[in-house]
């Protein structure tokens, strides 16, 4: 049985680069106009809560200020990554495994299950350890659950296109500033789960490689062999064979 299944896997990559575009471009674009507001408007930088610094080419797609062709990048790739975060929501309540293994109690968030989790992730083995532990299941829970959706809604938000004809999507945010500072937010909030899941990959280069190969899952029963079937006894009052 594979620990990640080819469509889980598929998801992962197209999603990943994805969101590194996304993100590059959208470094691009916040160049553009490097401040951020609450609200429905914003053009003082005097009113802004948040001064951008000018992020460098090496950080931005394109490497150098292109706004054109920035947001084309942009909203190409807001594709796969819109109907991705899509999909593995459905995939995800149809097999059970958000209920199952990314949903937390409250003793989940306790400071000693959180301490524990840490210890047992540094241990040997522990990238294949079955299940999620409680730190797990809150940083997967709150991408899966928090910051894709909100990356994706403020993304339509502050999009002409689409607050058009659904300007609701605008005002569940409290306007288009707001939805635009929430998009940033959001985006930097990836960036973070992003740097800790690669760190903690590299601690152990087979988690890396299970991702393309889809591992074995961990606890699985492996196939009985077959038996040979019993001889057929011996009829009553036949001769025996020396």
């Amino acid at each position: 049985m594979k620990k990640h299944s080819l469509s889980t896997r598929l998801w992962h990559w197209v999603n990943a680069i994805a969101i590194i575009v996304l993100f590059m471009t959208g470094l691009n674009i916040s160049n553009a106009h490097r401040h951020l507001y609450w609200g429905h408007y914003g053009f003082d930088a005097g009113d802004a809560w948040l001064h951008v610094i000018r992020f460098p080419g090496w950080a931005t797609i394109p490497g150098h200020y292109n706004l054109a062709v920035a947001r084309d990048w942009h909203i190409t790739m807001a594709w796969p990554f819109g109907l991705g975060v899509l999909f593995i929501w459905v995939a995800m309540l149809w097999n059970g495994h958000f209920r199952r293994n990314l949903m937390t109690a409250p003793k989940d968030w306790t400071p000693g299950a959180v301490i524990a989790s840490l210890k047992a992730h540094s241990g040997p083995g522990a990238g294949h350890a079955h299940g999620y532990n409680p730190v797990q299941k809150i940083l997967y829970g709150g991408v899966f659950g928090v910051l894709l959706p909100m990356m994706l809604l403020t993304g339509l938000a502050i999009s002409p296109g689409v607050s058009g004809f659904a300007p609701w999507l605008v005002d569940v945010f409290g306007g288009r500033q707001s939805a635009r500072s929430l998009h940033f937010i959001a985006a930097w909030g990836i960036f973070g789960f992003f740097v800790i899941h690669i760190l903690l990959a590299l601690t152990d280069w087979r988690l890396i490689l299970e991702m393309f190969t889809g591992g074995k899952r961990v606890g699985a029963a492996p196939p009985t062999p077959p038996q040979p079937e019993p001889a057929p006894a011996a009829e009553e009052g036949a001769p025996a064979h020396g």
